[in-house]
Order: C-alpha cells, then structure tokens, then sequence
C-alpha cells in the first residue's frame, strides 16, 4: 500500500543502525516505505526510547477460529497518538522440518503477509516459527485463511505445546543418528489438538537434534530434547587417522581434550583407541576428523528434560531422562513418554511453571514415580549436597 507521509524522524533509533552488526531498525525502516503498520511502530518505539517508557500493553485475548493459540495480542497504550500500531498482533507461522522452503512458497506467504499486515517477520523465532509481527484484529481470520490456500498452519502459544523444531537431520548431515525432520512431522501431525488449543500449566516445548552436536540447541532451549545418539562403539578408520597425522594434526593434544580420557593415541604404532564405556558422545574428535572417525551403528536417541530460558525463574540446562531409546517410525516410545510426562505436570504443576521447575519443586524421585520410570545413574546432573538418604517404609519392609 502507498503511505501517505514520510517516515517520521527517528534520531535515537538511528543510533541502533551505527555498529558492525545489522540493525532491525534498518529493515523496520524499509518496511515503513510501504507499510502504515510499520511507520506506525517507528515512530511508537522512537517514543518509548524518549520517554523512557513501553507503549505497549495486553488488550485481550485474540485467535482465528478453532484454535486456542497461534495469535499473540498486542496494542498501543496510546492508540490515538500512534493510530497505525493501535492493534499490532503477532501471528506464529508452523515453520517447515529443517527450515527448507522453495521460493515460490515464500513468494507466496509473503503477498499474504503485505497484503494483511506489517510485512515485517522474524525468520524464525527461538521456537522456530515464522513470526508475521503486525496486523490488526479484523485481518487474523482472513490471513489465517489464506496460509491454509497455501499450506501453512499457526504454531503454538501459551499453555500448549509449542511448535516442534530441528535440526535439518539426515538430509544434510552424515553425523546425523536420526531422521529429525521426519520425526519431527510425524509428531507435529500427532500432537494438533495439543499445540492449537492451550490446557496445561504453561508452555512445553520439544526440539530435536540429529546427534549431540545439538544444532537446534534441544538441550537449552527445550522442555524435552530429543538428541540422536549411538550406543555402541565410534567407527574408526585407522588409514584416515594416519592421514590426519601426515598432514600435521596433533593427535595427542586431540586426546587431551576428551574430557572422560575416553581416548587414546599409540604414536609408535600410530593407531588411535577408543573405550566406549568412558565415551560421552561429546563430538569433538569426530567433529575434528570427519573423514577418520564416524558415529555408531546402533543409533538413537537420548531424551532430556527441563530445559528452559530465563522467563519466570532463571535458565536451566536439560539433563538425562533416559539415556537410550531407539526412534522409529512411529515413535510409539516417545509419544507414550511425552503423554505420561504432560499428564503429571498437567495435574500437579502451578500456573506458569516450566517442566523443569516442577522436578525442581517436588523432586526427581517424585517425578519418577509420577510417571513410571526407575531412577539410573545417568539421570543424575549434579552431585547432591547433603548426606541424607531417605526411604520409604514400605521398601524397607519390604526388602527386609
């Protein structure tokens, strides 16, 4: 559309665009050239940095229909000084496994997005959705109905689960254990009713990796992380590693960096060793000589929990819920676990609580009973801090 005024002046925005790195402020500017929408936030976050205040607010909940989320709502606090950003509600997009479109499918879902909102994205969000930032309460339904002409759906928000995401798996990457963009569809399409309409305490997000290089960073940034794993022996080629050798690689210094010592390096035979039991899946020797060394037979996955940023509480690092579990087609394994886990948390967990805070609240060994499952060493993050042990009586009855 063909914008009225000129774009107004921004002089403290301006100086986000001085530096090295790129600016948002420059893209939001480019869309301000043909965009009211996007003039509009221009000159309303220009104000915020003036006065030193957020204009913005939460004016209700909003959807398309039949879907419980997807829609994030936002409005001005000052809709009639800045009457273009009055509603600027933000749409998730279900982004694609792996992240490959064609360009005629962004073509495509970028027309709809100039012609009913701000033309400004976000490709992609943490959760890997496409954010469509921008666009009024009358225009969701029919750009709603427009991504679905062209196979699109909305992701997830608030208390459901979040869009799937991963890594591009074994389309591009021979360290990959597991197809993740198919297990990632597969469990997309299984869990609709759970991302569309929001019932449990808050978000639950699941990212997959392919192997423990961790590229769509599950164990960060994810409630439960499915991450490919092997559990037999690294394959080694021991012509490669001598190769590697020749040409000035450093192998002692490789196996000082193992950190369980897991291998060992023989410079009179030039023979490279590996004890599997001490291997931790850390990657690095593999990473640094791709040619020599290769990923087990014997793929999987390993799953854990409690990842999370700092929103409520402060950030957490997953840690191992089951070391091992095979991932075939079609995850029944891994359906049955995530049913379990919702169930538990569903009904014992506190408004805007994160998986990870509840095992944190109530304990591991409560939340294993919860769902079933039988502690093991490999479940353990930290060493604990106190030297009490305790028990229930009816074990001790039990066991004598």
């Amino acid at each position: 559309m063909d914008v009225e005024k000129k774009v107004a002046a921004t002089p403290l925005l301006d100086e986000l665009e001085k530096g090295d790195w790129p600016s948002f402020v420059t893209e939001i500017k480019k869309a301000a050239k043909t965009s009211k929408m996007a003039q509009g936030l221009l000159e309303q976050v220009e104000a915020s940095y003036v006065e030193k205040t957020g204009h913005w607010k939460h004016g209700g909940i909003v959807g398309v229909k039949g879907y419980g989320g997807g829609v994030v709502g936002r409005y001005s606090d000052d809709p009639e000084r800045f009457p273009e950003a009055r509603e600027f509600h933000t749409m998730r997009v279900n982004q694609v496994p792996g992240f490959f479109y064609t360009s005629e499918k962004l073509r495509a879902l970028a027309d709809i997005w100039d012609k009913y909102g701000s033309g400004l994205y976000n490709m992609h969000g943490s959760t890997g959705d496409i954010i469509l930032l921008g666009t009024t309460t009358e225009n969701l339904q029919p750009c709603f109905d427009a991504l679905g002409e062209i196979d699109f759906d909305l992701g997830g928000s608030g208390g459901a689960l979040r869009t799937l995401s991963c890594c591009c798996g074994e389309a591009r990457c021979e360290k990959s254990c597991i197809d993740a963009m198919d297990m990632m569809y597969d469990l997309t399409m299984h869990y609709q009713n759970e991302m569309h309409r929001p019932a449990w305490p808050y978000k639950f997000k699941i990212k997959i990796s392919g192997c423990p290089n961790d590229c769509a960073a599950a164990s960060a940034r994810s409630d439960m992380a499915l991450i490919g794993t092997w559990r037999d022996a690294i394959q080694v080629d021991q012509e490669e590693v001598r190769k590697y050798v020749a040409e000035g690689m450093n192998m002692v210094q490789i196996c000082r960096k193992c950190p369980t010592e897991a291998l060992g390096w023989d410079e009179k035979t030039q023979t490279l060793s590996v004890r599997t039991e001490d291997c931790v899946r850390c990657m690095h020797c593999i990473n640094v000589m791709p040619k020599a060394l290769r990923i087990g037979k014997e793929r999987g996955i390993t799953i854990q929990i409690g990842g999370k940023a700092p929103v409520v509480k402060g950030a957490m690092i997953g840690w191992i819920l089951v070391p091992f579990m095979k991932a075939e087609a079609p995850y029944t394994e891994i359906k049955d676990l995530v049913e379990r886990i919702t169930e538990y948390w569903a009904e014992h967990g506190k408004n805007r609580e994160r998986l990870g805070e509840l095992v944190e609240r109530l304990s591991l060994a409560t939340f294993l009973e919860g769902i079933g499952l039988k502690p093991l060493p490999q479940m353990v993050s930290a060493p604990r801090a106190n030297p009490y042990i305790f028990w229930k009586e009816e074990e001790v009855l039990k066991n004598g």
